[in-house]
């Protein structure tokens, strides 16, 4: 293994004829609320919005120094690693082979193809990335190509790795903590290997999605393992087996300094630095804000760094943003009544809503073999303690109803 000092020196100089560093701003509004110094490392505002830039162009700087001739890369992703590939392609005028899920946003797509240009070709195959991947690695070996993993590889570790040197340059010392972001671990690897020697390295603390926790299961059983079910919407992070290189330099950390974030929380948390802050951060880009809360006691005084891994993020999924925001804050339900097939049945129920509730959804079906019909209805409210106030109104009035609101399967069927 290279000397990581050196490396990462080496990656993060390589990448000044691409982009300046990106900036480390300290944020007043985090600083305030949390009491204590808390900068902000935007890699959401590289070239293609995220790091993932790093390591693919360190990788395929290393092979080429290798194999100049070299013609071919191959990478399978649906997201921030092939928008990473195809600008490292164009960049040095290779062939590149992306393969993608037939699922992934047009968005994506088009920004993917825009980056490489004519170098790349995207390769739609696939309903899910596991099938992707398969079709890129036997078309990689069929060509001879140059496979470019989004994490578990020494080079693409280096590259981003240059967050670190970056950090140290821009700070002239280490912070107290650094928050780092973990899906396969090719970045939270770099760069506390990159701290740590460099010696007296800062606190490390790791957050990775709820539904893709891929870093603490392998904690727990010593070794990366795979996840039997991930959930996507954490879509840059939600990787169901953490790499094996990422995880060898992980290892030895303590389990309770890796936190979990609810996706729901992730969302309230995106919506507040967009509409306080401005920024725009796709729901991996806000994993090291979002944990702040749970690490109020652990940080206040102290200089903290959040790395913002990306700002991808589709407008179009904004409605679905909001509206898991305001169920994890509680100022949104759904629930099923059950209501009598009776003439001011209807009204009797809307004369307990509160002057802060406003139906936002109500279906209703009347069957007329029957006394009672059922009824979906979403509540928007102001504040959560309106929904509980309503709830128990309703128990008074003697209205049946069922929450559904956190029940995963009737909720992605009925809502």
């Amino acid at each position: 293994m290279r000397d990581i000092l050196t490396s990462a020196r080496q990656a993060a100089d390589s990448l000044r004829s691409l982009f300046d560093p990106t900036p480390l701003q300290r944020n007043d509004h985090l600083s305030k609320r949390f009491g204590a110094d808390i900068w902000l490392k935007r890699e959401d505002l590289t070239p293609v919005r995220s790091y993932k830039i790093r390591g693919a162009v360190n990788a395929m700087r290393r092979v080429l120094e290798q194999d100049p001739a070299h013609e071919t890369f191959v990478c399978a992703s649906a997201g921030n690693h092939a928008q990473g590939v195809a600008f490292a392609c164009r960049h040095f005028g290779k062939r590149g082979v992306i393969f993608m899920p037939v699922t992934t946003p047009k968005q994506k797509i088009d920004k993917t193809r825009t980056f490489g240009g004519d170098q790349v070709e995207i390769r739609l195959t696939g309903d899910y990335f596991d099938q992707s991947l398969s079709a890129a690695q036997a078309f990689c070996t069929e060509v001879n190509g140059q496979f470019l993993s989004p994490f578990d590889d020494d080079d693409v570790i280096e590259g981003q790795a240059s967050v670190g040197v970056e950090i140290m340059d821009q700070m002239g010392q280490a912070p107290d903590m650094i928050v780092l972001p973990v899906g396969g671990g090719g970045l939270s690897s770099g760069v506390r290997r990159y701290f740590d020697a460099l010696g007296n390295p800062p606190e490390f603390r790791f957050i990775e999605p709820a539904g893709g926790a891929s870093l603490t299961a392998a904690l727990q059983a010593g070794a990366p393992v795979t996840l039997p079910r991930v959930d996507s919407f954490v879509d840059g992070a939600a990787v169901a087996r953490i790499g094996a290189r990422p995880f060898a330099a992980l290892a030895d950390i303590d389990p309770a300094h890796v936190l979990l974030a609810p996706e729901d929380r992730i969302c309230v948390t995106m919506l507040e630095m967009l509409n306080v802050e401005g920024i725009v951060l796709e729901p991996a880009g806000a994993l090291s804000v979002d944990c702040l809360p749970d690490l109020a006691d652990q940080i206040a005084g102290k200089t903290v760094v959040c790395l913002t891994s990306g700002g991808n993020f589709d407008f179009e999924r904004l409605p679905e943003v909001r509206e898991r925001a305001m169920r994890y804050a509680g100022t949104k339900k759904y629930f099923i009544l059950r209501l009598p097939q009776r003439p001011g049945a209807l009204r009797d129920f809307l004369e307990i809503l509160g002057p802060e509730d406003d139906i936002a959804r109500f279906e209703y079906l009347k069957k007329s073999a029957r006394n009672f019909g059922s009824v979906l209805i979403g509540i928007e409210t102001a504040r959560a303690e309106n929904i509980d106030a309503l709830f128990r109104r309703m128990d008074v009035a003697g209205f049946d109803y069922r929450d559904v609101t956190v029940d995963e399967t009737l909720a992605n069927f009925l809502v």
